[in-house]
């Protein structure tokens, strides 16, 4: 068994405008490295298809999709809150990134592949019930989960968020689902300063300040998600797997590297071992400095494939 790399070209149609950060350049420079690295090869690759209506409800209002495709513009671009534009071709890129979770889903689940990773944007963490947001119009992760929880045998999930900003998209549609265990690490205070201060058993917020160091970051891993993932036996594994905690990512002010990256997705590695089979998917979040973007993502795929 080996991992799967899920993508698709088309997620990079998605465009907000040439200064946006959230950028198709993303997409491209995490494909160069693999490629140029010869990781890619050694990947089963699958192309993401498109989500569902019925998916997407799954974990978003029954008029979510609607009104967003009420927005979708002829040309140009319309932007749904100050930081989210959609463009003509958002939602095609959209639905391809929340159906190539679910495709990796759907692949670690019928023993296909051990695990996978899914090279998608736009992102979706911030995405909550109701609204689109933080460059994210479906929550990739939350349908993928709510999807997974459909199978024969698997009642309980994690999704786990190393994101420098908080998933406050995955605890809005969750926090009051007991068998979905969501963990985030995140800068705070810091955007999107909602839903950092909730209090519920399957919810596990870490903030830590701007500027902290790395080892309090794997103290919170270690002393938070962990006895909470063991407490909690999930059948299946998620991670947002955002990489702009990294020193030299633009939009925060943590200090992660590469290593870092690999450590704790070795770490997550370990308890799925022990917990469920070693089922995971991990979805790209964010990560808006291409080069250290691109090279996190190596370290955490090479973990992911590692024998």
């Amino acid at each position: 068994m080996t991992t799967a790399f899920v993508s698709h070209q088309d997620c990079s149609l998605h465009n907000m405008g040439p200064e946006h950060p959230e950028s198709p350049v993303r997409l491209h420079a995490i494909r160069r490295v693999l490629e140029r690295t010869g990781l890619l090869d050694r990947l089963l690759q699958l192309e993401a298809v498109p989500v569902t209506a019925e998916q997407i409800r799954l974990a978003h209002a029954d008029l979510h999709q609607t009104r967003l495709e009420m927005k979708l513009p002829e040309q140009g671009v319309v932007y749904t809150d100050e930081d989210t534009a959609l463009c003509p071709d958002s939602l095609h890129a959209a639905n391809l990134a929340a159906g190539g979770a679910v495709l990796a889903t759907e692949a670690v689940l019928n023993g296909s592949v051990r695990n996978a990773f899914v090279a998608v944007r736009p992102p979706g963490h911030h995405a909550e019930y109701k609204s689109a947001m933080g460059f994210c119009f479906y929550n990739n992760v939350a349908i993928a989960a709510c999807r997974a929880l459909q199978h024969q045998g698997i009642e309980r999930v994690a999704i786990l968020d190393f994101d420098v900003h908080h998933c406050n998209g995955t605890v809005d549609i969750f926090q009051n689902r007991p068998e979905v265990l969501v963990c985030s690490t995140f800068q705070h205070p810091y955007y999107p300063e909602r839903y950092t201060e909730i209090e519920r058993p399957n919810i596990i917020n870490c903030p830590l300040a701007a500027f902290s160091p790395a080892s309090d970051w794997r103290d919170a891993i270690e002393q938070r998600w962990l006895p909470a993932l063991h407490a909690h036996k999930p059948d299946m594994i998620f991670i947002s797997a955002g990489f702009d905690a990294h020193k030299e990512d633009p939009m925060a002010d943590l200090n992660l590297e590469e290593e870092d990256y690999r450590w704790v997705t070795e770490q997550i590695l370990s308890a799925a071992d022990s917990l469920c089979g070693g089922r995971v998917v991990s979805v790209l979040e964010g990560g808006y400095n291409p080069v250290a973007l691109a090279f996190s993502v190596l370290a955490h795929i090479e973990a992911l494939s590692a024998e």
